[in-house]
């Protein structure tokens, strides 16, 4: 059926293909809706400071 290096080969394309399903569902579910909440938080306060300097004048 399989030679032992076909059945490597095999097993690291599953390793691979596991590996990168994983990480796609960790950045997808985890790191963009980080990185965007710290985005609209930072553009949020910018905004607030730059309201409260044009009051301050």
């Amino acid at each position: 059926m399989f030679e032992f290096d076909q059945y490597l080969g095999f097993l690291s394309f599953l390793t691979i293909l596991t590996i990168g399903f994983w990480l796609m569902i960790f950045l997808l579910t985890f790191v963009i809706p980080y990185w965007l909440t710290g985005a609209l938080l930072e553009w949020f306060k910018e905004r607030k400071e730059a309201k409260n300097t044009e009051i301050k004048e």
